[in-house]
């Protein structure tokens, strides 16, 4: 190591200094060193043992002998893989970030409802984060500012923003707001069609217009369940895939065995059908058989029964635990609040996952356990436990596939998601034997096991399974700005 003296003129001294760096060059030396761990890389599909080499937060060697490291950590026995991104993750404050890290995610996008003011989002996080993040522009809070309403998360269902058709103006209003988040580089244009039933098929293809004028993806929680009526399922996805032909935007299909429930086949084999004729659409699920969303929304309009072929002992108030029946139902719908919804199989979940089109996003918000749990869930219980996936197909839905959801746009995230040189260490080591979400219905603030170490731009935020105080190495993931 070249300590510095000061100044030194002797030729003697300079002839020292360029041997010694000669020599570090030589030996590579590296900050950090993860020795002798299954490399586990979706784009080379790599799955060897290997040692991986550290410097200024980029993976600079991947070798088959042993590399020198000022921080050598012994791996052995254990998978390296690209850290995880999350493109659905509504929990964007820092105890989220420690959840999520601990599920071994290093990147964590609000993609669905998104912000309406880029700017404050990404400055509300900056140098404060545990894990890199970023937004989109999203249709819903956009269509707030537009209609006048006071902003909240999700709209009520007799809100303007929910069933209100939008003037000429407030269309044109609603495209520059969008517009204005895509210049400040909001990653995505965010839609909840399905809770904003006002919204016509035209004011959502002029969204569509507005992300392809910036090559940015759409995604979309669809605009309808069930397979009744002129909306449903079915037709909403056409929608859906109807804009991006007529556009050229990208639509990205949230959560599809959450919003297409028992027709998810049948979903996926319409967005099959679409890229094979060469259409940009691509879908996400996550591994659980509930969802969560606010009682008061449209989502829980009359009919909702029928449209996602469940009832009211379906429903569960998280705070108590409790199932509902008309009268609670009735009564938490005037208060409002978060609901779990159990409205699949098992059945239609494992077929979700295991499609090999489908990546892996949490839809993740306190309150059930896929906020902390869903990638070890994936790599437990599906890769483990059932075997619907290999563990490298697991470990490509977790990272490159989401990274290659946002490359266009965003292309930073070329080096994400990967295990190659040149690649952000943005890093997860896990045990493939023990890796489990411990987190429930119940109790779903229970934090993931089996992750030993996470990396975010080569610091631990996780080391031997414990989480790290005080560190905040998360970057904003933003496009170009105007």
């Amino acid at each position: 190591m070249l300590m510095d003296h000061g100044p030194r003129t002797t030729p003697g001294f300079a002839c020292l200094a360029l041997l010694g760096l000669l020599c570090s060059a030589i030996g590579q030396d590296f900050e950090l060193v993860l020795a002798g761990g299954r490399i586990i890389d979706p784009e080379s599909k790599l799955d060897a043992v290997r040692h991986i080499g550290i410097r200024e937060g980029v993976i600079r060697a991947v070798s088959e002998t042993p590399l020198r490291g000022r921080t050598t950590v012994d791996a052995s026995g254990l998978v390296i893989a690209p850290g995880f991104i999350d493109l659905h993750q509504h929990g964007q404050q820092p105890e989220d970030y420690q959840f999520k890290a601990q599920d071994g995610v290093t990147a964590v996008f609000e993609l669905e409802v998104g912000t309406a003011d880029v700017d404050a989002w990404y400055a509300a996080r900056a140098g404060k984060a545990l894990i890199h993040h970023g937004v989109s522009v999203g249709h819903i809070p956009c269509r707030m500012a537009v209609m006048g309403d006071r902003p909240t998360f999700l709209p009520g269902a007799n809100s303007v923003t929910a069933t209100n058709p939008a003037s000429d103006a407030q269309l044109a209003d609603l495209r520059r707001l969008v517009e204005r988040g895509l210049e400040r580089g909001a990653v995505a244009v965010g839609f909840g069609i399905q809770y904003t039933p006002g919204a016509t098929q035209w004011e959502i293809l002029e969204m569509f217009r507005a992300a392809a004028k910036f090559r940015a993806p759409c995604s979309v929680h669809i605009r309808a369940k069930g397979d009744a009526g002129p909306q449903n399922v079915f037709s909403s996805i056409e929608e859906l895939i109807a804009a991006t032909a007529l556009t050229g935007a990208p639509a990205h299909i949230c959560h599809v065995q959450s919003t297409a429930n028992r027709h998810t086949s049948r979903a996926l084999e319409l967005i099959t059908a679409a890229r094979a004729r060469g259409l940009d659409v691509s879908v996400e699920c996550y591994p659980y058989t509930a969802g969560m969303t606010d009682i008061r929304s449209a989502i829980f309009d009359p009919g909702w029964q029928q449209r996602a072929g469940i009832d009211f002992a379906d429903l569960q108030w998280p705070a108590t635990g409790e199932r509902l029946n008309a009268a609670s139902f009735l009564k938490f719908r005037q208060t409002g609040g978060m609901v779990i919804v159990h409205s699949n199989p098992e059945s239609v979940v494992r077929e979700a996952v295991a499609h090999p089109l489908t990546m892996i996003a949490s839809d993740g918000l306190r309150g059930h356990p896929r906020q902390a749990g869903t990638s070890a869930r994936i790599l437990g219980r599906y890769v483990r436990e059932t075997k619907a996936l290999t563990l490298m197909q697991a470990v490509e839905k977790l990272s490159l596939l989401p990274a290659r959801r946002l490359e266009e746009r965003v292309p930073a995230m070329q080096n994400k998601g990967r295990v190659r040189v040149g690649a952000d260490a943005d890093i997860v080591v896990f045990d493939a034997a023990k890796v489990r979400d411990r987190a429930t219905y119940e109790q779903p603030d229970l934090p993931s096991e089996g992750i030993r170490d996470v990396l975010v731009g080569g610091v631990f935020v996780v080391r031997d399974g414990a989480l790290q105080r005080g560190v905040t190495p998360g970057k904003p993931v933003r496009a170009q700005t105007k």
